[in-house]
């Protein structure tokens, strides 16, 4: 039978290429393998105990007894995964359980499961080895299902400890399950396979690390159908009871207890890896109260905003200066500003006399807001500057720094990084300065943009071509306005919907996504093609101007996959604060990134400003978010944690 599109696009996006018999499984391992393992393949391959609700009930009854629980403590399940634990804790009337784990997927599923049952259980993402709460905040900390000894080195094993017991409140408790690393060092299967189900089969290879201290696995996931989906290693140290005794001392903890050990009965009666013998674990936070240093409340937040210099010129704005639009935008923005209370802002925009200022400044204001998008001097290669001259002053500030502008300003570079991440992005050829001849790998129609920049600057209605002629057109166009001796990206033009994804705040712990928009282009004469391109954010007269953004209509499980992505950029890249994404969807419905902007447009009519009115919310809220995420993570704001929480 003929596969549906779906099913077709399904296949695309699934199968990989595996990388057949390999002789050490250790060189293999990738640093971080717990940021992109823990998915729905994981719930499918440690299905048999991780989403058996009998082996979780019997967990809970057992955790319990060890720990003498009471309804009214406050919980925090620590590196919960799905949530099967927290979930069960709340369907047994426990009142105060929360659940934090790195994985997005995990996370996203937890909350639904909550949602869909009306359990009181609050999930959010965050590592443990810096946990987003205040300290004292919990009666219990459990670490369960062997979620524990997953870095690289102990020492960050110790870092998760030391955080668990400043979460926990004076004479709070902590209980660890985790795999009896003795044991399974002396009994692991080093081969195995097993049938998940009726269509996936999964084969292990399994080996002790070089200096024996982990044991490295390698998973092969195979659907009849579809091939293999996955080729995934991963390590996990093994911890002995003396190991787990000495660091939990190390760290801070008392009356260390070993309370017994356990092995789940597996209904597929197979391959249970490093959950087949456990060890339980309890230990108790003996500490005197933290003593919270809490400012004055009446404070004002004295804030330097730094921005381009209306005196100077600028090559990138239509009539090369500023103009009366722009001076417009910075009242916009000095008015909004006015209506934050608690802050004075004052406005730093002589170049010229710039780091005399900001050196005059230091140890008299909190931090610099960074809205200098237009760059040192005007000069939109020197955005990166700003950042780079704060940190070498000393001086805290809002937003992207200089890597990460500089990585973003460069959209082959970011395309490079997006395809190492398995993220798509549009067919494309990089054209050299010194490029004469022009083939494209892929059939028209392709856009022609600057390989550097931001802005839309140098994309209009003519970087859209159908042909060779218009391609080499639009070329000569850039290279005369921007010059010969710049880069040019020529992409495969989508024509689906055009969409923009907002995130506010610092990932893994404290951030929200915006809702996402698309540019409604029904106001277009249908020559026109369908860009959201310079003439749409400079040029008043143009056809384009009229262009609106409205909230996007797209299907949930390409929404789902959007959003993961930008937050996988946005820790890559090492955004901070607040980025945006831009994305576009193929004929087919198929996403694919364009690119990242750190530091994206403040002004109260630039997209991420629509975001916010799409939610019902204001410009001033807009810039009072990217206020308080910069705080958080600049750890200078008042109760930061309740803050996050409340706001983020």
């Amino acid at each position: 039978m003929a596969k549906t599109h779906t099913e077709r696009k399904t296949l695309s996006r699934v199968r990989i290429s595996c990388l057949g018999p390999v002789s050490n499984l250790e060189e293999y391992v990738p640093p971080d393998w717990w940021r992109k393992i823990f998915n729905s393949i994981y719930l499918k391959t440690d299905g048999d105990v991780v989403d058996d609700q009998e082996i979780t009930k019997m967990e809970i009854d057992l955790f319990i007894d060890i720990l003498k629980l009471r309804q009214d403590e406050k919980i925090l399940d620590l590196c919960c995964g799905h949530g099967r634990h927290s979930l069960e804790l709340a369907r047994r009337g426990f009142q105060f359980v929360e659940g934090l784990d790195r994985s997005h997927y995990l996370i996203q599923r937890a909350k639904a499961q909550a949602k869909k049952e009306g359990l009181n259980v609050k999930f959010r993402e965050g590592d443990a080895r810096k946990l987003p709460y205040p300290p004292d905040e919990f009666d219990v900390v459990l670490i369960l299902g062997n979620s524990f000894g997953y870095f690289d080195t102990i020492e960050d094993d110790i870092r998760v400890l030391k955080e668990v017991l400043r979460v926990l409140k004076p004479w709070g408790r902590v209980l660890i399950d985790v795999a009896d690393g003795e044991y399974i060092k002396n009994n692991f299967q080093k081969r195995s396979w097993e049938w998940i189900d009726k269509k996936y089969f999964v084969c292990r290879e399994r080996s002790l690390s070089k200096d024996g201290t982990r044991l490295i696995t390698r998973e092969v996931v195979t659907h009849t159908e579809k091939g293999v989906i996955a080729d995934q290693f991963y390590a996990e140290r093994l911890y002995g009871s003396k190991e787990l005794y000495d660091i939990l001392e190390k760290a801070g903890f008392d009356n260390i207890r070993f309370c017994e050990e356990i092995s789940p009965l597996s209904k597929r009666n197979q391959d249970l890896g490093m959950m087949e013998r456990r060890i339980i674990v309890s230990a108790v936070a003996k500490k005197d109260w933290t003593t919270i240093r809490i400012k004055n409340k009446s404070s004002t937040r004295q804030i330097a905003v730094v921005m381009g210099d209306p005196k100077k010129p600028d090559k990138l704005k239509p009539n090369g200066y500023f103009d009366e639009d722009d001076f417009f935008t910075i009242n916009k923005l000095v008015s909004a500003l006015k209506e934050i209370k608690g802050y004075n802002f004052i406005y730093l925009t002589n170049h010229n006399t710039l780091i005399e200022d900001l050196e005059k400044l230091k140890g008299k204001i909190d931090y610099v807001f960074n809205l200098c998008d237009e760059g040192f001097f005007n000069d939109p290669r020197k955005e990166l500057h700003i950042p780079a001259l704060l940190e070498i002053l000393g001086i805290p500030y809002t937003g992207a720094g200089p890597q990460c502008l500089a990585h973003c300003y460069d959209k082959s570079l970011v395309r490079g990084i997006a395809k190492e991440m398995g993220i798509p992005v549009p067919p494309a050829v990089f054209i050299k300065p010194e490029d004469t001849t022009f083939e494209l790998p892929f059939s028209f129609p392709a856009i022609v943009k600057p390989n550097f920049g931001d802005s839309s600057f140098g994309i209009t209605q003519k970087s859209v071509v159908f042909n060779a002629e218009d391609l080499v057109n639009a070329i000569s166009e850039i290279r005369e306005k921007f010059g010969y001796d710049k880069p040019i990206l020529v992409e495969k033009f989508l024509a689906g919907k055009d969409l923009s994804v907002g995130i506010i705040g610092n990932p893994p712990e404290n951030y929200k996504v915006l809702p996402i928009i698309e540019e409604d282009y029904s106001c277009l004469p249908p020559e026109l093609p369908r860009i959201c391109g310079y003439e749409a954010k400079w040029l008043p007269d143009s056809p384009y101007w009229n262009i609106k953004s409205v909230k996007a209509e797209i299907p949930e499980e390409v929404e789902k996959f959007i959003v993961e992505c930008c937050i996988k950029l946005f820790e890559r890249l090492e955004c901070r604060d607040y980025a945006r994404f831009d994305w576009r969807l193929d004929d087919d419905g198929n996403p694919y990134l364009l690119e990242v902007n750190p530091n994206p447009g403040w002004c109260w009519d630039g997209h991420l400003a629509k975001m916010y009115y799409v939610s019902g919310k204001t410009y001033v809220d807009m810039l009072k978010d990217i206020l308080e995420a910069a705080e958080i993570r600049l750890k200078i704001r008042d109760f930061n944690y309740q803050t996050a929480s409340k706001i983020l």
